[in-house]
């Protein structure tokens, strides 16, 4: 049973940063490829970040572009999205996704269908 556990969320003051964890278990992390979203009261799960099997490649939507980095340890079996300059607006439930289907790269890992284990979400509050 794959499990994904998220940690790092909080609640902190716009213009600072944080750093989230989700660390994998359950099947070989350096077979999965990997993706952070986000989701808003009242909105759409929105994709936030993916990083390749390889560590190489990350993908971010152009909107997110500048203060999100996603990077992994396949040694630690965790995935980090490290973002910067918190605004208000970033605040939302954050979930750690992976997938081992050959579409997670077609789609540059920003199709939610691609995914197949989600960790349960880490809240991200962040005042004014």
């Amino acid at each position: 049973q794959v499990q994904l556990v998220e940690s790092g969320g909080g609640l902190v003051q716009a213009g600072s940063f944080l750093r989230l964890s989700c660390v994998v278990s359950g099947r070989a992390f350096s077979d999965l490829g990997l993706g952070w979203w986000r989701q808003a009261p009242g909105k759409q799960r929105e994709f936030v970040a993916g990083i390749g099997r390889s560590a190489g490649p990350k993908y971010y939507p152009d909107s997110l572009k500048g203060r999100f980095t996603i990077s992994r340890d396949n040694a630690k079996n965790t995935v980090y999205l490290q973002i910067d300059s918190l605004k208000p607006e970033d605040t939302a439930v954050y979930y750690c996704a992976a997938g081992v289907r050959h579409g997670l790269y077609y789609n540059s890992y920003s199709n939610r269908a691609d995914y197949d284990y989600w960790g349960q979400g880490t809240q991200v509050t962040v005042s004014s």
